[in-house]
């Protein structure tokens, strides 16, 4: 079982303070993720060494500009060159009132947009939040404010038509029916220029309805990661796809992290956009096969996963392992494990993914 252990957490989000939420080829910057996720699987000896190789990719944060204003912050959203000024904003409403009364607050605000920059923005919010719910530090709550502001930033929101089905679908039989774009309709580039083709998709709208979000969080959370790894096995077939999909596993997963600290709406209501999420990464990078139904066990153990995880270094492969393994112990299944044997393979040491 995993023994999560933050003793170097607070010093690598103090070493990253200087940096914004871009790297040198203009991707996210995933090292407050991977930061957190280190201490999570354990391994928080593993952190500033691998920060001390990735921070060359770092971009400096932007200077602040004007203040976001309470009454003007929807016109702020999805400007990225304003995150120091939304970290801003988000300091002084964590400083104002306790972090889980602003959380609840802005993730019903932002979770229409939860597929902002590739559902980082939601993803980094999950981490922040576990990493703040094991201690209450000036750095975590530093890093909940920047984690929000990365979120508004980047906030893109999918087309939706809110009429739902008369009898709602299973989430394995909904996934089955949600079509794919054409190979020769997809729209080369990053994650966030692929989604944006969704607009020109009338047939896409209406997927957000097709399930329920009426059951208990918990357990939805724990279907949707599941069906999702299946999703993963089913279609991660070169470095594009296996970057999107992983985001499909690893962002319900952040908001499993999310939902223990936001009332039953706020959590419902990003359950909706979460399954819309995965649905608009399947539609734009799937194959046709929806998912894996069968799947070959992987034998490794648990220590063994982390240890080539860690020695891979890829920030989408030690994040998309913790998130596999963190729900694989809520909620066993052989396609967790089998989807952490695969990405190793997909994502080798040194390659660069486009997300």
């Amino acid at each position: 079982m995993l023994t999560p252990c933050y003793s170097s957490y607070d010093d690598a989000l103090d070493a990253m303070t200087p940096y914004g939420i871009a790297l040198d080829n203009g991707n996210t910057n995933h090292a407050p993720m991977v930061a957190e996720a280190l201490c999570a699987l354990g391994r928080p000896e593993a952190v500033m060494p691998w920060l001390a190789r990735y921070r060359d990719r770092m971009r400096p944060r932007p200077p602040a500009g004007e203040l976001i204003r309470s009454d003007d912050w929807r016109d702020m959203l999805g400007h990225r060159e304003r995150f120091t000024d939304w970290a801003l904003f988000f300091r002084n409403e964590i400083g104002q009132a306790a972090w889980q009364t602003v959380l609840d607050h802005w993730v019903e605000r932002l979770a229409p947009g939860f597929c902002a920059a590739a559902t980082h923005g939601v993803i980094r919010v999950g981490h922040a939040v576990r990493g703040l719910a094991e201690a209450e530090t000036p750095s975590r709550r530093r890093e909940l404010a920047d984690a929000l502001a990365s979120w508004a930033a980047t906030w893109q929101r999918l087309p939706e038509d809110n009429r739902r089905l008369p009898e709602p679908l299973a989430p394995r039989e909904a996934i089955m029916r949600v079509p794919t774009v054409p190979p020769g309709q997809r729209r080369p580039g990053n994650i966030v220029t692929a989604l944006a083709i969704l607009d020109d998709m009338p047939w896409f709208a209406p997927i957000i309805g097709w399930v329920t979000t009426e059951r208990p969080t918990a357990s939805q959370i724990a279907e949707m990661t599941e069906l999702f790894a299946r999703v993963y096995l089913a279609n991660a077939r070169d470095i594009p796809t296996t970057i999107a999909f992983i985001h499909a596993v690893t962002s319900p997963a952040a908001l499993g992290h999310i939902v223990p600290h936001i009332g039953e709406g706020t959590a419902r209501t990003a359950l909706r956009y979460a399954w819309q999420s995965g649905c608009a990464l399947y539609a734009c990078y799937g194959s046709g096969t929806a998912f894996a139904d069968l799947v070959e066990p992987c034998e490794r153990s648990e220590r063994q996963l982390i240890d080539h995880a860690i020695e891979n270094g890829d920030e989408h492969v030690i994040k998309f392992t913790e998130a596999c393994l963190g729900r694989h112990a809520i909620a066993a299944s052989v396609a967790y494990y089998a989807a952490i044997d695969h990405v190793a393979g997909m994502l080798r040491p040194r390659q660069r993914a486009n997300s």
